[in-house]
């Protein structure tokens, strides 16, 4: 692993036009472009037959939706789209779960997929998913280890068709202990496919895992540490910014790193600084970011392309 860049960069690059790839998370406000959504215990009283045509035009619409949503990034220069984990909705479930090529339409649910591929590789529009809480790769449960592994390899299959390059997951249970928690999360990811693995990336979070925490894994697996900026304010495990962002950018290699921010809704003096707010505070963006050459982050705020575009048009300092 390449060492961990210093504090102290190069003038020439400290000085360099901050190139950041500023990312939509999975929905759109100014747009009529929406995702269907499913759930099993209405889908479980439909016929064989009935349940078969529900799902399979949900997913039609999506795949459909999918295409609309990247038009609609190009069009903004919004350069970074989050796939919603539930494009196919009850698609892992283990009774009413089924494959795109057993719909009916399957073929024509594919094909959507590899043209909503192209236009995000034409257009430099950066793909990645977030799969659930409920994908705890970690956890003391067997049975959830395995419906863990099975919804992120299903995510890797689905990412392999349309060319995203990421799926970001949270550090999971910490029963047993960091130490042990963090044992069990390196012997499930030895366990993934080479698809899902070369995509799995890791994100500190705030409420159980810093990034320190999560480095031990990365280093054990090669997988990449995701650096939340607001996460990392609300627990940092002893490291500055500047030390997380180093560590973290060492993790990636020669890839494009990815990071997420967002800034608290009540304010970093409020009661609880954890929810999102609908707009990012330009104020919270590491400024040591804007020196890094490449970087996608994903800006997790509630007023979604709004957002993105009102960050992407501020002036930084």
């Amino acid at each position: 692993m390449p060492k961990p860049r210093g504090k102290q960069r190069d003038a020439d690059e400290a000085v360099q036009h901050s190139s950041i790839r500023w990312g939509l998370c999975c929905l759109v406000l100014d747009a009529p472009i929406k995702f269907r959504a499913a759930t099993h215990s209405y889908v479980w009283r439909l016929s064989a037959e009935d349940r078969q045509a529900y799902l399979n035009g949900i997913a039609l619409e999506n795949a459909k939706a999918l295409i609309d949503v990247l038009h609609y990034c190009k069009a903004l220069d919004i350069r970074a789209f989050r796939i919603s984990s539930g494009i196919f909705p009850l698609a892992t479930h283990p009774l009413s779960g089924y494959r795109i090529e057993d719909l009916p339409d399957g073929d024509d649910v594919r094909r959507r997929l590899e043209v909503a591929g192209d236009i995000a590789a034409r257009g430099d529009v950066r793909l990645s998913f977030h799969p659930d809480q409920f994908v705890v790769l970690n956890s003391v449960r067997p049975e959830v280890v395995e419906s863990s592994i099975r919804e992120l390899e299903w995510q890797a299959e689905v990412a392999e068709m349309i060319g995203a390059d990421v799926l970001c997951l949270h550090g999971g249970s910490t029963q047993g202990g960091t130490e042990e928690a963090t044992s069990r999360l390196i012997a499930t990811i030895e366990r993934l496919s080479t698809r899902a693995r070369i995509r799995l990336a890791i994100e500190n979070d705030d409420r159980c895992y810093s990034a320190i925490d999560l480095l031990p894994v990365c280093l054990a697996t090669g997988v990449p540490l995701i650096l939340d900026a607001h996460h990392h304010r609300v627990i940092t495990g002893g490291l500055s910014i500047e030390e997380a962002t180093d560590w973290a950018l060492a993790t990636w290699g020669d890839r494009e790193p990815y990071f997420h921010i967002s800034s608290p809704r009540d304010g970093w003096k409020g009661n609880d600084p954890r929810p999102h707010a609908d707009y990012l505070d330009p104020h919270d963006v590491p400024e040591y970011w804007r020196a890094i050459p490449k970087l996608t982050v994903d800006v997790e705020a509630k007023a979604k392309e709004r957002a993105v575009l009102a960050i992407s048009r501020a002036p930084s300092g």
